[in-house]
Formats: structure tokens, C-alpha cells, sequence
């Protein structure tokens, strides 16, 4: 089956790097959660390194604290709207952080971010200033706002102009959108299409039967393919998640076949219809088990490969899926002028 006259297909990546910063509510920062994080920043130039060999272009939506050189520029960057979170677990500013990288690789990460920028193809986006999340109770708007002016204000003077965001836990609020817009971004990643990815705050997503319901649609067909049309070319566009990238569990190693299958299939639909299939993930995911989840990767982008040369299927990230759209329109619709008046 080959793609509809006047459309193409693609793949797009995103990953939310995020460190210490993305669990520090539920994980104490004791021996073994360093352990994990620094092989998590091993795999960073691994993960790298086989985007290259596939030519693959992915987002990396970096939490905005991680930009900062040392303790003392991050403090400048510090929104005088904090979070007021119900819940005072939540609350980044009671992080106790060193003075820099060297002494903290676990809260600070610029030089991991420098060496993702300098492969090609590779999307440094945001993912908020404080890994702000943005349906809990108790934070405003006005302090949503305030969180990503500082998250564009620290990249900026890292050398980085963001235009594409993914909300921690994908909690994307709706009410908050216009900020984004008004803020310069151009697309965001919006939620998975399922009953159980629905945006909610964080008690609600970790329900049982939710998570039951996210692992079993990663080896059955619960929920379909997941794939999204091109977005509408606005002045911010959402580019919804089509499947979250879990890592090896070993006692379902029997199913990794299945798991392989899900992701595949939903891909080569996304290349049959001319459609987008959004895959995403975080870096730090694959800290246990690091070969196993780089060969599962691998095996991914292998089939990408064949549909690539199948269907001529695009490797994008985010920014690039709304030129992408851009451009498509004006094929189609150049298609449409040269059909009229022939």
C-alpha cells in the first residue's frame, strides 16, 4: 500500500530530560538513585551516537533549571511567581542543589545539552523552568507564566531560542496555551488519545487502572494506532503523543516481541496514511538495562529505516513537523491549482 497522492509521513521524536529534577517528589536522591542518574548522562552520547546512524532528528524538552552554569546564576533566573503546589512535596525550590555540574551532575546539565545541540538534527526544546506542573492544585496560571518566561530566559542566555514545549507528566492545561503563544512558542505536545492518558494531576494518573491500562496497550491493541494527522499550520500547534517508549521490564521479557510489534505497527500505519506517529520517551529511562533498551531502540529504527525507504517517511522533530505541515499544504494545494486548469 503506498501513501495518498499529495502527503507524506513521518516520525517524530521527543525526549524529556530531565535528571533528578523529573522525580525528585518520588525518589530520594540517595547511592542508588546517583547510580541510576549518572549512567543515565552515559547514555545520553549513546543515544546520540545512534540517532546519528539513523539519521534521526529528535526533541530534547530539557527542564530550564538544568541550563544554569552554577547555583548562583540559576538563582537569578528564579520567577518571583513560584509554584504554590497543595502538595509541598512538589515544590522544586526545596531541592537542596550543589554549586555546579562538577559538584552536582544530578541537577545540572549543560554540558550534557551542548553536546546534544552539536549533532545534527537534534530539537533543544523546553520543558518548563522547574518542571512546573500545570494541573496540580494549588498553582495559577499567572504562575505557569512566570515558570516559562524563566525557562526561555536561562536558555537564552545559553546560546538556545526555544519554540517547541512539552509539559512535565504531560499535563497539558489547556487554560494555559495562550501563555505559550503569547511567549513566542510554536507547538507543544499534546496528549496521547486515550481514556487513560487523559491530563490530569499526578495522584490521578498513577491510578491503578490507568497504569494497567498504559502497560497493557503496550503489547495489545487497546487503543489503535495513535497516529495524527498534520497539524493545522496556527500560531501554536499541538503535536500530540502517539506512544511513550517504556524500558525493558524483564519479567515481560517473553512479550518484548509484541511491545516490538505495537510500536512498529502504529509506525507503518502513520506511513500508509500519510500520517505522523509521535514517539517519546526520557533519557533516563534507559539508566537500568542500558544494551537491552538500546538494542530495542535500534530495533525500532530499523524498521523506521525500511519505511523510510518504503515510503519515503521523515525522520522530524517537533519544530520541523510544523514545516513540514507547512509545506505539505502548499503541495497539496498546488496540486489542487495544477488539476483546475489542466
Amino acid at each position: 500500500m503506498g501513501v495518498p497522492s499529495g502527503k507524506g509521513s513521518a516520525l517524530v521524536i521527543s525526549l524529556d530530560f530531565e535528571l533528578h529534577w523529573g522525580v525528585r517528589d518520588l525518589k530520594k536522591l540517595d547511592a542508588a538513585e546517583r547510580s541510576r542518574l549518572l549512567s543515565a548522562r552515559r547514555i545520553v552520547p549513546r543515544l546520540l551516537s545512534l540517532f546519528d546512524e539513523f539519521q534521526i532528528h529528535a526533541t530534547w524538552a530539557t527542564v530550564g533549571f538544568l541550563f544554569a552554569q552554577s547555583r548562583d546564576q540559576l538563582d537569578r533566573f528564579i520567577p518571583a511567581l513560584k509554584p504554590s503546589y497543595s502538595r509541598p512535596e512538589l515544590n522544586p525550590y526545596l531541592e537542596q542543589i550543589g554549586a555546579n555540574e562538577a559538584e552536582d551532575p544530578f541537577h545540572f546539565g549543560l554540558s550534557l545539552i551542548e553536546e546534544v545541540a552539536r549533532h545534527r538534527g537534534q530539537e533543544i526544546a523546553s520543558h518548563s523552568f522547574s518542571h512546573y506542573y500545570s494541573m496540580e492544585r494549588g498553582q495559577t496560571e499567572q504562575q505557569f507564566e512566570a515558570d516559562l518566561g524563566s525557562a526561555l530566559a536561562i536558555a537564552s542566555e545559553a546560546g538556545f531560542q526555544l519554540s517547541s514545549y512539552v509539559f512535565p507528566r504531560n499535563q497539558a492545561n489547556p487554560r494555559y496555551l495562550p501563555a505559550l503563544e503569547r511567549a513566542g512558542v510554536k507547538c507543544y505536545r499534546g496528549a496521547e488519545p486515550a481514556a487513560a492518558n487523559r491530563p490530569a494531576e499526578s495522584e490521578q494518573q498513577r491510578r491503578f487502572y490507568k497504569r494497567a491500562g498504559r502497560l497493557a496497550d503496550s503489547y495489545l491493541n487497546l487503543f489503535g494506532a495513535k497516529t495524527h494527522p498534520w497539524p493545522h499550520v496556527q500560531a501554536l500547534a499541538s503535536i500530540p503523543g502517539s506512544r511513550y517508549l517504556a524500558p525493558y521490564r524483564g519479567w515481560l521479557e517473553a512479550l518484548e516481541w509484541a511491545r516490538l510489534q505495537r510500536i512498529t505497527g502504529a509506525m507503518e500505519h502513520a506511513a500508509q496514511h500519510g500520517e505522523i506517529f509521535h514517539l517519546w520517551w526520557h533519557p533516563e529511562d534507559f539508566a537500568y538495562d542500558c544494551d537491552l533498551n538500546l538494542r530495542f531502540l535500534r530495533s525500532i529504527l530499523m524498521a523506521f529505516e525500511d519505511f523510510r525507504s518504503r515510503f519515503d517517511m521523515q525522520s522530524l522533530c517537533m519544530s520541523e513537523a510544523l514545516v513540514g505541515s507547512e509545506t505539505r499544504g502548499a503541495k497539496v494545494a498546488h496540486d489542487v491549482l495544477v488539476e483546475e486548469f489542466s
